[in-house]
Order: structure tokens, then C-alpha cells, then sequence
């Protein structure tokens, strides 16, 4: 049997506002003790830098290309990573914390070409705080044919575990990509993107406005849907594939809003991420009896109403069971980092396509 140990676990999302930062204790196992969050924001500077090179970063040759920027951007994301361990401990005086769960700030993924990027110092980051770093959790996942994504599933079905729900349940993680968890009777886990979730709507209150996003969906609320603009989205080769898939923040565009106003496209990409999520729930057999929406999407009323209208069903919030929809991927790669730390697989063949259980996680020790 595994001790527990102390984790910090760290999430930049595709979002790209800041850094999750989660301490829990855990045995990589059943035991699950969280036993604070913060959050640092990105500085207005750093963030549109990162955006820049996001966009930028097309291809892994782009990327050869841009190694002077990116590098540059990978020390100033690490030193704001270690700021961030240096907040959360000082915070938590008493805890010393065995390992740190380092996900980075992904610029490109793109597992059909067998890669997907993080960029983070894992090296500096350890030496900057004297602590074992866990990262790279993609790599062996796709080497052996995963898709690298989405890597909270197991995460997920500890939660639903600790809550007792009936099953089969699911977990749906509303961030920049929408993805689900779906744990069967046996308790088998099945996970897969389902599509956009905050991502697009973002960037066309951003091309729009000088709001960072659709504050509760209240433009979305007022809009109206263009059924066309839509029906072109599900189009897409990508709604036919089968699972597991997952995708890259920018495999959609916003080519063909051109035409709308602010609140009528807000309402479009919203119904777009609404849809995306209820055709992924109903491919499975059995419908879940409960389900539980996390990520910063659960906070767009307009989402979470719409969903619970087409599945006619009631939607929780994953705060109604005392857990904090915002840090669940940051606590997800603490507890990764533990299992990869005791050579636990952390992706299954139902959760990213993977070949066999695969353990992931590289270690770097200070």
C-alpha cells in the first residue's frame, strides 16, 4: 500500500489567465485530503505574449522557428509557477509538500501528428524550489498512440466516488475545450472532448468588446441563435470521429461570424458548446444518473440552463458537493503527479485511445 504524500499541483489552461494551484494529500489511490487553492492571475503583458505565440504556433516547424520567444516565455511562465508554490506554502506553513505536479502552458496540441506542447522548465522549477517536479504528462500517452487528452478522468471518478453518486455518472469540464467523463456501472471510465467550450465564445467578446469574456452568458441570453452559422460547425469531420478524440483551442474558428453582432454570436458559440456537450452525453448507452459540470463554463447560466432544457435533466454544479469547480485540474495533476511518482498508469485506452494502461509523468529531482 502507497503512503500519502503532500501534492501542489499547477494548471495554466487554454483560457490562459493564470495559474490553479492546488495542495492535496493523496495515495494516488481512494485517499483524498485537498487541503487549500489559490489562483495567480497572468499580468495583461504576459498574457497577450502568450496569445502571440499561441497563435503563432501552427506546426513544429513554426515552432523551431519561434525557440528564442518561446524560451524566453517558458523562464517567465516557470519563475511565476515558483512564485505561486512559494504563495501556496507560505500559506500552508505547516505542510511540506513531497512533489509538485507541473502541467505548463500547452501552445500546440496535435496528437494526430504525435505531439502536443507544453512549455515549462521542469528542471528550474525544481531547483527553484528544492522539490521533486512531476510534468510531462502527455508524452508517453501519445508515443504509444493516445490522443495525451484529456488527463482528469481519473481525477473525475474519485470524485464521484467520494460523493457517492449513483452510477453510471458523468463529469463534464467546461474550460477553453469542453471534455466528459463518464464512469459505467463497473466502474469503467470512458472520456473524450466533446468540442469548444469557453474558448470561441472568449474570443468573439474580445474581438467585440474590451470584456475578457460573456459574464454569467448574459449577452448569449439576449442573442439569437443562427441556426446556419451552427449547422456549419457540426459539419465538421471532427463530430463524426470516434471516441476517444480530443482537440487543439484552435481546430474551430470564427470565420464564419463575420456577419453577427456581439450577442448573436455569443448566443451561436454558446449553443455550439451546449450541443457539442448533450450529442456527447447521448452516444453512451446508459444515460447518466447524475451529472456534474466543472470549469469555468458552469459559471455561463445560459450554458448550464440550455443543457439541463435539451437533456431535461438536472444539472449540479460540481460546488453543490463542497468541491471547487475552479481548482478540479489543478488537484487532478497533483494527484497525477502522485500516481506517476509510484508508476501508476494515469491514462486507460477509454480515456485517450491509448494502446495499454499507460503510466506517464516525467520526474525530475532537485
Amino acid at each position: 500500500m502507497n503512503k500519502n504524500l503532500y501534492s501542489i499541483g499547477l494548471m495554466s489552461g487554454t483560457s490562459i489567465d493564470g495559474i490553479d494551484v492546488s495542495i492535496i494529500k493523496s495515495d494516488g489511490e481512494d485517499f483524498l485530503d485537498i487541503i487549500d487553492n489559490i489562483y495567480l492571475k497572468y499580468d495583461d503583458r504576459l498574457k497577450s505574449k502568450l496569445k502571440k505565440i499561441i497563435k503563432e504556433c501552427s506546426s513544429k516547424d513554426r515552432l523551431m522557428k519561434l525557440s528564442k520567444r518561446i524560451n524566453e516565455i517558458e523562464k517567465e511562465i516557470t519563475l511565476l509557477n515558483a512564485k505561486a508554490i512559494q504563495l501556496i506554502s507560505k500559506k500552508n506553513k505547516s505542510i511540506k509538500s513531497d512533489l509538485i505536479g507541473f502541467h505548463g502552458q500547452t501552445i500546440l496540441h496535435n496528437p494526430q501528428k504525435g505531439y502536443s506542447i507544453q512549455i515549462g522548465d521542469s528542471k528550474l522549477l525544481s531547483k527553484l524550489t528544492k522539490k521533486t517536479v512531476v510534468s510531462n504528462f502527455r508524452e508517453k500517452d501519445i508515443l504509444n498512440g493516445g490522443q495525451g487528452a484529456p488527463l482528469a478522468p481519473l481525477y473525475h471518478k474519485l470524485i464521484l466516488s467520494k460523493i457517492k453518486s449513483d452510477l453510471p455518472s458523468a463529469v463534464i469540464n467546461i474550460g477553453g475545450i469542453s471534455n466528459i467523463t463518464y464512469v459505467g456501472y463497473a466502474g469503467k471510465i470512458f472520456s473524450f472532448d466533446t468540442g469548444p467550450g469557453n474558448c470561441l465564445i472568449d474570443e468573439w467578446v474580445k474581438s467585440k468588446t474590451n470584456m475578457e469574456f460573456d459574464n454569467d452568458g448574459v449577452f448569449a441570453q439576449t442573442g439569437k441563435v443562427n441556426k446556419d452559422v451552427l449547422n456549419k460547425f457540426f459539419k465538421d469531420p471532427y463530430y463524426n470521429k470516434k471516441n476517444p478524440k480530443s482537440l487543439d483551442v484552435k481546430y474551430f474558428s470564427l470565420i464564419n461570424l463575420r456577419a453577427l453582432n456581439l450577442k448573436d454570436g455569443c448566443a451561436t458559440l454558446s449553443m455550439l458548446t451546449v450541443n457539442s456537450i448533450c450529442m456527447g452525453i447521448k452516444k453512451f448507452n446508459k444515460f447518466p444518473k447524475t451529472i456534474i459540470i466543472s470549469g469555468g463554463g458552469r459559471k455561463n447560466k445560459f450554458i448550464i440552463n440550455n443543457i439541463e432544457k435539451i437533456l431535461k435533466k438536472k444539472i449540479y454544479l460540481i460546488d453543490d458537493f463542497n468541491f471547487n469547480g475552479d481548482f478540479i485540474e489543478s488537484q487532478a495533476f497533483a494527484y497525477l503527479a502522485i500516481r506517476s511518482y509510484f508508476n501508476k498508469f494515469i491514462t486507460l485506452p477509454t480515456t485517450t485511445g491509448v494502446k495499454n494502461p499507460c503510466v506517464g509523468g516525467t520526474i525530475f529531482k532537485n
